[in-house]
C-alpha cells in the first residue's frame, strides 16, 4: 500500500513513487480522442454519402442545407460545433484530456510538465469558458431529441415498418447518447441543485429521490462517454460504408 507521503505531487515531470502503469490510461485516452478527433473531421468536411434510404449520419442531423453556403461547405460543419462544445466542456472530458494532451498533471501523484507558479485554474481566459456546460446542457438536449426522431424514422422503410441493422445501430446509438447526457452533473444539478433540504416539502422530496436515481447514472458517466463516443462514429461510418456501396444493409424485417 501506498502512503500518504508518497502521494504527495511532485515537482519534476513524470516523477513518481507509483509502480503501477500510471501513463496507460493517458495515453489510451489521447488515442481515442485523437483517433475519433480525426475522424469526425474527415467526415464533416466529405459532405456526400451521410445518409441512405431512412438512415440519416447522426454528424450531419437536423440536415441544414442552404443554397447560399458555398458548395464545398458541408451541413455537418453547422452541426458538430454544438456537440463538441458540450463534450469539449463536460467534466469527464476536461479531466481527460487535461491528462492526455495537457499532461497536467498527467496522473495522479505523478510530477507535471510545467510548474503552476501563476495557476489560475478554470477562472481566467480560456478556460473559463468551461464554466458553460451547464448552458451547454440544454442544446445537448435538443440535439437529443433530433436524434430520438432519427431513430424512429430509421425503422420506416417506404411508409412501411422494418428493421435494418442500420435501424438497430442508430437506435443503439441514440439510447447510450441519451444516457451520457442524461448522466451528466448538469442534469444532476437542475433535479437536485440549490436545495438546502430535501425533506421539507412533498417537492423537493421528489426531487432528492430523482436526483438520487440520477446519481446511480452519473456513477458510471465516464463509461456513457466512451461507448456514446464510439457509437457516434461508428453510426456515421455505418451509413457511409452503406450509402458508397462498400457495406450492405442486413434487412431484419
Amino acid at each position: 500500500m501506498v502512503n500518504s507521503a508518497s502521494m504527495a505531487t511532485n515537482d519534476n515531470f513524470g516523477q513518481t513513487e507509483r509502480r503501477d502503469a500510471w501513463w496507460l490510461a493517458p495515453l489510451l485516452t489521447a488515442l481515442g480522442l485523437g483517433i475519433f478527433g480525426i475522424y469526425a473531421t474527415w467526415a464533416a468536411f466529405q459532405g456526400v454519402n451521410y445518409e441512405w434510404g431512412p438512415y440519416l449520419s447522426p454528424f450531419y442531423s437536423p440536415l441544414l442545407q442552404f443554397s447560399w453556403l458555398p458548395r464545398w461547405f458541408s451541413p455537418a460543419l453547422l452541426i458538430l460545433p454544438f456537440p463538441l462544445i458540450f463534450r469539449g466542456s463536460c467534466y469527464y472530458y476536461r479531466k481527460a484530456y487535461y491528462r492526455a494532451y495537457f499532461v497536467d498533471p498527467p496522473a495522479c501523484a505523478v510530477g507535471e510538465i510545467l510548474p503552476h507558479k501563476n495557476y489560475k485554474g478554470e477562472t481566467a481566459f480560456p478556460f473559463i469558458l468551461q464554466n458553460l456546460h451547464r448552458f451547454t446542457f440544454y442544446i445537448a438536449v435538443i440535439f437529443i431529441a433530433i436524434l430520438w426522431y432519427d431513430a424512429i424514422v430509421a425503422f420506416d422503410f417506404g411508409g412501411k415498418f422494418g428493421i435494418g441493422l442500420g435501424s438497430l445501430i442508430m437506435l443503439v446509438n441514440i439510447i447510450l447518447l441519451s444516457l451520457y447526457t442524461f448522466s451528466c452533473h448538469s442534469w444532476r444539478h437542475l433535479i437536485g441543485g440549490r436545495l438546502d433540504c430535501f425533506s421539507c416539502s412533498k417537492m423537493t422530496e421528489a426531487r432528492h429521490k430523482a436526483w438520487s436515481r440520477i446519481s446511480l447514472f452519473n456513477e458510471h458517466h465516464m463509461l456513457w462517454a466512451w461507448m456514446s463516443l464510439f457509437t457516434v462514429g461508428f453510426t456515421d461510418l455505418y451509413i457511409r460504408m452503406v450509402a458508397a456501396g462498400v457495406w450492405h444493409d442486413w434487412r431484419l424485417f
